[in-house]
């Protein structure tokens, strides 16, 4: 079966295991060295092993509006796991897959490196070990080593993976304690303003927290994948998505569009955070001031703009074009500053900056709850990957990719803090760069992997993402945290929401909007407690990081109410009836839900 047959018209076709697949150029795979000496050789040597017969023109070509009657409705070859790529695809999809995560993967470090006021340096370090542990991690993920018993480390899948949005609202909770209680330094001002001083050690704590939680998804990873679909449904997943996203556009997103989210958004009246992001800063200016929702919404627009009349390939990378025109434009305006460039190091790599690596008891339960989520955000991403991918979605092999890539999930957040990054998980951002090119090849995972180790070690591209302002960081990241939480509605969706699910998901985001409108809520919840010992201290923190972290709490809510719940009988239930007559099979059904009932 020739690669080129398998087009867009027919994506319910799944492609046949990769070890049966043929190569574009030769109809088969090169068998024995020197076959495979003659295929390298016909890779570089031609016209067609660097270029193929991929329509470029139509990756490339803008949707303008006169042109949208002219354009062709059918795009280039499908091009599968393992099938022969030409290098010039390789590499231009390798790129493309990069640069669609790379808005996700430096934005966790400029928040973690804002939230405790570290210097330049440590915070371009932080970028750069980000996009050198992913790149590496991914390899991994992409992999599909066959361990023993049948259980494999990896998905085989272009499965890449990035800090998660999840340890955010977390760290910034454990963050918050540790200020609170002195394990961080603050100073209060005179007129009663608070400014927190930098604390690196509170980054090695946390790294050192999620080392040994991690392996609590590497043992989840040897549960049967149907088990874990049955106590993670679709209702939990969806909700904990949902609370993640929108608790980031509260903590991060909307605040660096003001100006920052630093001390300068409570505008005190002296101190250095008077003006935002600082009174050093080329242009400081009071938080919410106009011109900082200019250059945010700039950028916000920019992403519109793309996505309206971009090409294919500019659709994908609609992040980084909102980050490279609001950069700009503020460039111009003077409001960039280039010292984050000067003092980064041209070449680096992981450990030129090291953390004091140390376990915060109080963080163990709420990070224990974090990886929890993100094995739960593992199985949907691989899902999706696996069906953009055209390989099967049901059986013994999709419950290996499952397994192997919820393993290698746990197994990245064990690693990712040796490398001094936080969990690093799989992003579903590329399904989408997967559905456009039509190219789900793992040679371009491997360029991609290639490119953001590229990116990492050339320490100046980090200085450069150090010195975007951050009103343009927020217009972005304000939509990118809003893309989670739309992923998480999306995940909602494939719900009956008969009586009983939508009671599930009343209770549980009525703590989660609760945590994220009134933060405070339960930060006063211990005090009451007499003269705690140090032990039964580190408790109470650990539940009062909980409690004030959304996800966290909507999420346990939804499980519990979950489990203890009895099932309905939907026959006899008014509310599968809907307005006009339909009934309840016009109702999308959940993808997970069918592929549980197939794999049991």
């Amino acid at each position: 079966m020739s690669v080129r047959s398998v087009t867009a018209e027919q994506p319910e076709k799944h492609l046949p295991p990769s070890p049966s697949h043929f190569t574009a150029s030769s109809g088969q795979h090169p068998r024995g060295f020197g076959d495979r000496v003659k295929h390298i050789k016909r890779k570089v040597t031609t016209r067609h092993g660097w270029l193929g017969d991929y329509d470029y023109a139509w990756l490339c070509m803008p949707n303008l509006p006169w042109r949208r009657g002219k354009q062709t409705r059918t795009g280039p070859p499908f091009y599968a796991l393992d099938s022969d790529l030409p290098v010039v695809l390789a590499a231009a999809s390798g790129l493309q897959h990069a640069l669609a995560m790379l808005a996700g993967l430096i934005t966790p470090p400029i928040i973690f490196a804002n939230a405790l006021s570290l210097d330049a340096q440590t915070s371009a370090y932080m970028i750069s070990a980000s996009l050198i542990g992913c790149g590496i991690l991914s390899l991994v993920q992409m992999s599909r080593l066959r361990l023993f018993g049948g259980y494999y480390l990896g998905t085989g899948l272009i499965s890449v993976v990035g800090t998660s949005f999840a340890t955010l609202s977390t760290a910034n909770a454990i963050f918050n304690i540790m200020y609170a209680n002195g394990t961080c330094p603050s100073t209060v001002a005179d007129d009663g303003t608070v400014t927190r001083g930098p604390c690196p050690d509170a980054y090695g704590m946390v790294l050192g927290t999620s080392l040994i939680c991690s392996f609590l998804e590497i043992f989840m990873s040897f549960i049967p994948p149907r088990i874990l679909k049955r106590i993670f449904p679709p209702m939990v997943t969806g909700t904990v998505i949902v609370m993640i996203g929108a608790s980031l556009i509260g903590s991060s997103g909307i605040p660096n569009w003001g100006g920052g989210s630093n001390d300068c958004m409570d505008r005190p009246s002296s101190g250095v955070f008077r003006l935002c992001p600082t009174t050093l800063a080329p242009r400081p200016l009071p938080w919410g001031s106009p011109e900082f929702i200019g250059l945010g919404f700039l950028s916000f627009v920019s992403i519109i703009l793309t996505e309206l009349f971009g090409s294919p390939f500019l659709k994908n990378i609609s992040i980084i074009v909102g980050l490279a025109v609001g950069c700009i434009v503020a460039g111009a305006a003077g409001y960039i500053d280039g010292s984050t460039i000067k003092t980064s190091p041209a070449i680096t790599f992981l450990w030129v900056h090291t953390f004091k690596v140390r376990v915060y008891p109080p963080a163990i339960l709420p990070m224990l709850a974090v990886y929890i989520s993100l094995a739960m955000e593992a199985i949907g991403d691989i899902t999706a990957s696996a069906e953009v991918s055209r390989v099967p979605v049901v059986g013994e092999e999709f419950d290996s990719r499952i397994q192997g890539g919820v393993l290698s999930d746990g197994i990245g957040g064990f690693l990712s803090a040796l490398f001094t990054v936080t969990p690093l998980s799989i992003f579903a951002q590329n399904n989408g760069v997967i559905a456009i090119t039509r190219c789900a090849n793992r040679t371009a995972g491997r360029f991609c992997c290639f490119f953001l180790i590229l990116f990492g070690v050339l320490g100046k591209i980090s200085g450069v993402f150090l010195a975007i302002p951050n009103p343009v960081l927020g217009g972005v990241t304000t939509f990118l945290f809003a893309s989670v939480a739309v992923s998480g509605i999306r995940v909602l969706s494939y719900n009956r929401f008969t009586r009983r699910e939508r009671f599930i998901l009343a209770s549980a985001i009525s703590f989660g909007f609760g945590d994220l409108l009134v933060p405070t809520i339960f930060t006063h919840f211990f005090d009451g407690v007499p003269n705690p010992n140090k032990g039964l201290q580190g408790l109470l923190d650990s539940i009062t990081i909980v409690l004030s972290t959304p996800f966290l709490m909507s999420g346990l809510v939804a499980l519990v109410l979950n489990l203890i719940l009895p099932e309905e009988d939907s026959d006899g239930d008014d509310d599968d009836v809907v307005e006009g007559g339909d009934d309840v099979e016009a109702h999308p059904h959940s993808v997970e839900k069918e592929i549980s009932e197939g794999s049991s």
